[in-house]
């Protein structure tokens, strides 16, 4: 009778293999880039861009590429609350270094009047 060693404990699946930090002067340029599309977006109520009207809460570039963008709304029931985070989507999708972009709406902390740019109260005499 011959007796055989016992299996071996299976070897541990090797971790996945890092991406690369992405270089400074890239994420510079990434970086303006996302702003740029960023203002192609616009609450269609209001003629000023999203970004300088302050909806643009965080923007998040991973080293995957994956763009991940935390935005809010003028007020929770905008009628377009449903296809606005599509729209930001597609823009920063554009970016030539994004690989995929991630929007996530919050309404914490709630979005104000303060969060404009002073470009966006000129657009809209508020000073």
């Amino acid at each position: 009778m011959t007796t055989q060693a016992p299996a071996a404990a299976s070897e541990p699946v090797a971790d996945a293999v890092k991406p690369e930090p992405i270089p400074v002067e890239e994420l510079a340029k990434i970086t303006d880039e996302v702003i740029v599309q960023l203002k192609t977006v616009y609450d269609p109520e209001i003629p000023v861009d999203i970004y300088e009207l302050g909806l643009i809460y965080k923007v998040d570039l991973e080293d995957d590429r994956t763009l991940k963008v935390v935005m809010s709304l003028t007020a929770p029931g905008c009628p377009v609350a449903g296809e606005m985070p599509g729209w930001v989507q597609e823009a920063v999708e554009r970016v030539e270094g994004v690989n995929k972009a991630e929007v996530e709406l919050t309404f914490d902390p709630p979005w104000t009047p303060d969060r404009m740019s002073d470009e966006a109260r000129l657009s809209l005499n508020m000073f």
